[in-house]
């Protein structure tokens, strides 16, 4: 499972910054990537928002571009996404993806989601 934390309720044109770890036991994460489901919608209504390779090559939607930044902490194995100049049509359940290998093991994970909420 993917932990996932640093959603919230902000102002327009504020920021935020969610995190998402992989478990201890993790050796590799790869294809990393942000979803986001907006408010009253289902699963399959999730879009990326933003994405980055093992290299460090990234990928953005076309609404966040320039907004949302993408990045990681190998070390940690830990993803970022840094979001600037929030609109109301940011809000949304984020979610993180991920590849992972252990010792033993290799499979697709999500993360549990995090709210953030953009208002005045």
């Amino acid at each position: 499972q993917l932990v996932v934390s640093g959603g919230g309720l902000v102002q327009p044109g504020e920021s935020l910054r969610p995190s998402c770890t992989a478990p201890a036991s993790v050796s590799v994460m790869y294809n990393m990537v942000w979803y986001r489901q907006p408010p009253g919608n289902q699963r399959e209504s999730r879009e990326m928002v933003a994405a980055i390779t093992t290299g460090g090559t990234t990928s953005y939607a076309d609404d966040v571009k320039g907004r949302f930044t993408i990045s990681r902490d190998n070390a940690k194995y830990t993803i970022y996404l840094q979001m600037n100049s929030l609109k109301s049509e940011d809000a949304a359940v984020y979610y993180c993806n991920a590849n992972l290998t252990t010792d033993h093991a290799k499979w697709n994970c999500w993360g549990q989601g995090t709210q953030v909420t953009v208002s005045s």
